[in-house]
């Protein structure tokens, strides 16, 4: 490293150090890196630890090793509280004990994607990083059980913990990590297939301020631990039970009885749910904002009419799609083929219906004037291209929408929800 012979220059004789600090902590990592070839006093500055609270390598995984995490360590030491070393495969169990005893204030941590740490990574967390909160341990596919008995009995603070794809978990792992952390506020469980109704039970007797869990396709789950979850977890906000197969509407009726904060519920895949279930769900949780019905095939208007009455909070919707109950398009185009649309149209107290849907007719001539007949009256559209976009531009009178609808890509194919009166209640595009 060359440094330059100047290091009396005017900044560094006008400003304080302190300042000086305050200054580059506004830096990103590369560019400290690069202050810290100026010269002498531009490098002592640039490698303060003070410098180095949070750290994001993400941008370089490929040339991520051990020793780069074990001389960032080193650097920051007790200044670092965030790390994330998401997709650096080169990274081992070996740098990350020299990471957990130089850094022992780290508070978030993000090993997404490491596939190379094993146990030994969350013995040394457990024993040094006792301040950890949020720990991130997505395919991290060496871990045990093992693990989470270490992390309970050393990371007591911790109130985010994503085992996604820890395809060894099992309840009993589950059961050591809930009784030494009674704070989780949100766990990722997605991919962990050995786990059954028993760890819910577990989460249930033990975490009670829990906001968030994810199940997908944990698909031994039943309604047995779902309804126990439920009932001893009164917060929870958002759950996914999408490839959950086996539930049934007790599941939902369990969710509506006990949990009303419920604001995200992803139930893809679980094609045992009805319109009952559904029905008693948005008539108690009023603060649904998202949810994810696809493939839910037993469903039909009657849920969809039910959401849009009792949750006027609900901005997204992904619905099953049912080909065979769908009008066809202007000039006879075809049914709408079956898959999820993109609905970031929706408006505050509108759902797409799945079964209320339209086809325009592509590719459009602009301008255009476009009528649309649905299950009520017919709907005369006005679009205009700008940009290689198509933006609705005029509409009747009467009209319940509200402008400016977002533009259409031009290769896109596009869907109009309408209610059963004919009203447009919100579109989309596949």
């Amino acid at each position: 490293m060359v440094f330059s012979n100047n290091d009396e220059g005017l900044i560094n004789k006008k400003l304080p150090k302190e300042l000086l600090l305050r200054i580059f902590s506004f830096l990103d990592i590369v560019t400290l890196c690069r202050c810290a070839q100026i010269s002498k006093a531009w490098n002592i500055l640039a490698l303060d630890g003070s410098n180095w609270q949070r750290i994001d390598l993400f941008n370089f995984q490929t040339d991520v090793e051990g020793r780069v995490v074990e001389n960032i360590s080193k650097r920051c030491g007790g200044f670092l509280r965030k790390l994330s070393l998401r997709g650096c495969i080169g990274v081992g169990d070996s740098s990350l004990k020299t990471f957990a005893q130089n850094c022992r204030n780290i508070e978030h941590l993000n090993l997404n994607g490491c596939t190379k740490i094993t146990d030994s990574t969350c013995y040394s967390l457990s024993r040094f990083c006792s301040k950890l909160k949020h720990l991130d341990l997505t395919s991290c596919v060496s871990i045990t059980n093992s693990s989470l008995k270490g992390i309970s009995e050393g990371c007591r603070h911790l109130e985010y913990l994503n085992l996604s794809w820890c395809d060894q978990i099992t309840k009993d792992g589950v059961e050591a990590l809930v009784r030494g952390c009674r704070g989780l506020r949100a766990l990722l469980l997605r991919g962990c297939t050995q786990l059954e109704d028993e760890a819910l039970k577990h989460i249930q007797n033990y975490c009670h301020e829990l906001v968030s869990l994810n199940l997908q396709s944990c698909s031994r789950v039943t309604d047995d631990g779902v309804v126990q979850l439920c009932r001893g977890c009164p917060r929870l906000q958002a759950l996914c039970l999408s490839g959950c197969g086996s539930l049934t509407d007790a599941s939902l009726t369990a969710l509506a009885l006990n949990c009303p904060r419920l604001q995200i519920l992803e139930a893809a895949r679980c094609s045992h749910l009805t319109d009952a279930g559904f029905t008693l769900l948005a008539r108690n949780c009023h603060d649904l904002e998202k949810m994810d019905l696809e493939e839910c095939v037993l469903i039909t208007d009657r849920t969809l009419t039910q959401l849009s009455i009792h949750c006027p909070k609900l901005q997204a919707l992904i619905p099953r799609l049912d080909p065979s109950s769908l009008p066809g398009g202007h000039h006879g185009h075809p049914i709408l083929p079956a898959r999820k649309p993109r609905c970031g149209a929706l408006q505050k107290h509108a759902v797409c219906r799945a079964a209320q849907m339209v086809r325009l007719p592509w590719p459009l001539v602009c301008p255009l004037s476009w009528e649309a007949r649905g299950p009520g009256p017919s709907v005369r559209l006005d679009l205009a291209l700008s940009a290689g976009f198509y933006s609705i531009i005029k509409a009747p009178s009467g009209l319940s929408y509200s402008p400016p609808w977002p533009p259409v890509p031009l290769t896109s194919t596009f869907l109009l929800g309408f209610s059963p009166s004919g009203t447009v209640l919100g579109f989309g595009q596949l």
